[in-house]
């Protein structure tokens, strides 16, 4: 029987966290969890494809969309099952105990719970309201990964080919909103460290909020990145 796994991951320029997340996931290989890692690149200048290479992932090329880069990524998988990771993400140790066991018993997609690689109280405000979203309204950002049936990502129509928002697109086109696993995924923090932990938080809530009221994705992607 095939392994039920596909792993998805973006990149563009990822040559310094990709290394450590392709490393996380060799707990997943003794099990027979992973059938399959796509690396799906956007047009990286630096080592990010060399690196997936040599890892024994397949490495897909596009354009940098990052919805379109995980479309593309998503269509190609053969597993039952995908895992979508932003290459910046790092479940903890156990990740692939926990995936096993939410497939082998539910049906839903499921997430996990967020955290930075950063300490203090910004870190924790922010992650905290991170996880209350996903359980109060169903609402994960791709920063928390993403674990969902093949077939029913494909009946909900897949990542938009969008700049931004591709992760809420996806969650609100489901039948069931996702869930909280019980265990970690640790993100990169430095766009809060730049610019505010209070600041990025309001502007991430206000960026959802003009998507919620019809802004167009690439409007909000050129202000987001301003």
């Amino acid at each position: 029987m095939p392994a039920p796994l596909s792993i998805v991951i973006p990149t563009l320029q990822a040559e310094s966290s990709l290394p450590r997340l392709l490393e996380a996931l060799i707990e997943g290989l003794p099990n027979g969890l992973i059938r399959e890692v796509i690396v799906s690149d956007g047009g990286s200048q630096d080592a990010t494809r060399a690196i997936a290479e040599a890892a024994g992932a397949q490495v897909l090329n596009g354009p940098p969309s990052r919805g379109g880069q995980l479309r593309h990524g998503c269509d190609a998988a053969r597993g039952d099952w995908l895992l979508v990771l932003h290459a910046d993400t790092l479940p903890d140790p156990g990740w692939a105990g926990v995936v096993a066991d939410h497939i082998a018993a539910r049906e839903d997609a499921a997430c996990f719970r967020l955290a930075f690689r950063a300490r203090g109280p910004g870190a924790a405000w922010v992650a905290g309201w991170a996880n209350l979203r996903t359980r109060l309204f169903g609402l994960p950002y791709g920063d928390q990964g993403l674990l969902i049936r093949r077939r029913d990502y494909q009946t909900a129509g897949g990542y938009p080919d969008q700049l931004l928002m591709e992760d809420v697109h996806l969650v609100r086109a489901l039948s069931r909103a996702p869930v909280l696993l019980p265990h970690r995924a640790l993100t990169g923090a430095e766009r809060y460290l730049r610019s505010g932990w209070l600041r990025r938080g309001a502007r991430n809530l206000w960026t959802l909020m003009r998507y919620f009221a019809g802004t167009d994705p690439e409007a909000l992607a050129r202000a987001y990145r301003r």
